[in-house]
């Protein structure tokens, strides 16, 4: 029996969804272990600069054809401006972490990121206030502070001052990463995710490479590289504005550029292409996982294990973070159904129609307007990108929590 293209890419959706999560997951764990790789060899503003500014070369090709096409939105640069301070900032944080604390410690850290956007949400959008109202995100937030709490008492004791400068890097990540995500709701709601992030990656990519060109030192002498003679402390370090990074050798270059193609550039693509398919509850879900992968990366490639009182602490936050994330479902769900049902009951003529990934409903939980493209039927507007005027998510935009 033939079937209609609507019909195959209607099966091919979710396993489409299944695959692009996955990679997401993959590539998100990489992110740390490349970043704890290159700290050997080069400073985390020459890592970061090269990094994000190779990724935005990438990502520049939509800003280009939006502007070729005179279809960029109004206003997108200045609403990206908010969220670039919350972004490099967070990616200042991130990347500096793991130069002073292990891979896996460091993320189970980058956690407390939902916590954050749980009590951002509360302070900026009334309408997701309910959640904190529930005992069981109460619960899931009990679980997360204690097993991150856990997990880094049973790796460092009572860390020392450079782990606690790790740790504490990783925790104010999370919290700017989350500003990220609620400042991009905030103010570039409406705009498609990927107009809205190549933006934002324009404007991160600047600061990145101005920071390395003012701050990057070479560690290693004139000669470069980590077999040279011994790295010397940052403060001690000749300036050189990157230029360590072409000392790595071609190899370890294409590497570290390859870092920003899977952390940056194809993670967060392949994120919205999963949260169109599956939603953002189930992919953000999959992506809570992301500790647990770069704790085995980190032991393969690092011979650093996590003590099993680590692995059981961390157990605990994540399973507080999918719990979170359950309850912010349920509420969002019984909204989305209270709506449908009060659309129902009033004129058909008073409701325009929206349509998401080929599905039409009269009504959305604020979540997935940020989250997926979105047609509305009595007001559509050229936003850049065919068909669809769209928003973006906190979670669509994030990491980064495997981040770059």
């Amino acid at each position: 029996m033939a079937h209609s293209a609507d019909e195959r890419v209607g099966h091919a959706g979710p396993w489409l969804g299944i695959v692009t999560v996955l990679l997401t997951l993959v590539g998100w764990c990489s992110v740390p272990l490349f970043i704890t790789h290159f700290a050997a060899s080069i400073d985390v503003w020459t890592s970061n600069g090269w990094r994000y500014g190779f990724s935005a070369l990438l990502w520049l090709p939509v800003i280009l054809w939006g502007w070729w096409r005179r279809s960029l939105p109004a206003g997108l640069w200045r609403a990206s401006v908010v969220p670039l301070v919350f972004n490099a900032s967070g990616q200042v944080a991130f990347a500096w972490s793991f130069y002073n604390v292990d891979p896996a410690t460091a993320t189970f850290g980058l956690r407390l990121q939902i916590v954050f956007v749980a009590a951002g949400a509360y302070l900026l959008f009334p309408q997701e206030r309910t959640m904190l109202r529930r005992p069981l995100a109460w619960l899931g937030i009990a679980m997360v502070l204690g097993g991150i709490m856990g997990t880094i008492y049973a790796g460092y004791g009572l860390p020392k001052s450079k782990e606690l400068f790790g740790v504490g890097l990783s925790v104010a990540a999370g919290l700017l990463f989350a500003g990220y995500g609620l400042s991009v709701r905030k103010y570039m709601h409406g705009y498609h995710p990927v107009i809205a992030f190549s933006a934002i990656s324009q404007y991160t990519a600047g600061v990145m490479v101005v920071l390395m060109l003012v701050l990057g030192r070479n560690l290693f002498g004139e000669t470069g590289g980590a077999g040279s003679g011994g790295m010397v402390r940052w403060a001690d370090a000749a300036w050189d504005g990157g230029l360590s990074a072409l000392r790595l050798g071609a190899g370890q270059f294409a590497l570290l550029l390859l870092s920003a193609v899977i952390g940056i550039a194809l993670g967060h693509l392949f994120y919205y292409v999963s949260i169109a398919r599956l939603g953002v509850a189930v992919s953000s879900g999959v992506i809570q996982l992301q500790p647990f992968g770069v704790a085995i990366g980190s032991w393969l490639v690092f011979a650093k294990p996590l003590a099993p009182a680590q692995w059981a602490t961390g157990m605990i936050a994540v399973t507080g973070a999918i719990l979170m994330l359950y309850v912010q479902w349920r509420v969002t769900s019984r909204a989305r159904a209270a709506a449908r049902q009060a659309a129902a009951e009033a004129p058909a003529e008073r409701h325009p129609t929206v349509e998401v990934a080929g599905a039409s409903e009269l009504t959305m939980e604020s979540g997935d307007l940020d989250a997926v493209p979105l047609v509305e039927a009595e007001h559509t507007a050229d936003n850049g990108l065919n068909p669809a005027p769209a928003a973006t998510a906190a979670d669509a935009a994030r990491p980064e929590s495997g981040r770059a």
